[in-house]
């Protein structure tokens, strides 16, 4: 059984460090923002298995920090992440979905309907191209 809960900004830190930057401690995980987003855990057979972290700037949401279990991936769960996110952003009057991807998961994104912008940028050694998705709104799926 799989299920996404809101979760708590410091229970995202140990699969953000495990999987995103395996050679920093724990603590260095904690972003300024953290407190600002909502953070979503994908709990499967009791594991918090995937993370992922969701701002808003207006009707725009970023989500940063996507992170799953090694011993899960390839199984689709990452895909249930952002399709949820992309939920949550929708019911929340959300009109963008968009991440920092780093450029080995660009494939990823576009296979989930995100576009390259052709946006890149280099942080901490590791190279990003920035990704978006247009929301069509609730209102527009019934006409």
């Amino acid at each position: 059984m799989i299920s996404i809960e809101q979760i708590r900004p410091e229970h995202t830190w140990q699969l953000r460090r495990d999987i995103l930057y395996p050679g920093m401690m724990k603590h260095e995980m904690e972003m300024e923002e953290d407190a600002d987003g909502i953070h979503f855990g994908l709990f499967t057979e009791n594991k918090l298995a995937g993370v992922v972290s969701l701002f808003q700037n207006g009707t725009s949401f970023q989500f940063r920090k996507l992170a799953v279990d090694a011993s899960f991936q390839h199984k689709g769960l990452g895909t249930l992440l952002v399709n949820y996110i992309t939920q949550y952003a929708e019911e929340n009057s959300g009109t963008l979905t968009w991440c920092n991807a780093r450029v080995d998961a660009v494939a990823f994104y576009l296979k989930l309907g995100f576009a390259q912008t052709g946006r890149f940028f280099t942080k901490k050694g590791i190279d990003y191209e920035v990704m978006e998705k247009p929301i069509t709104p609730v209102s527009n799926h019934t006409k």
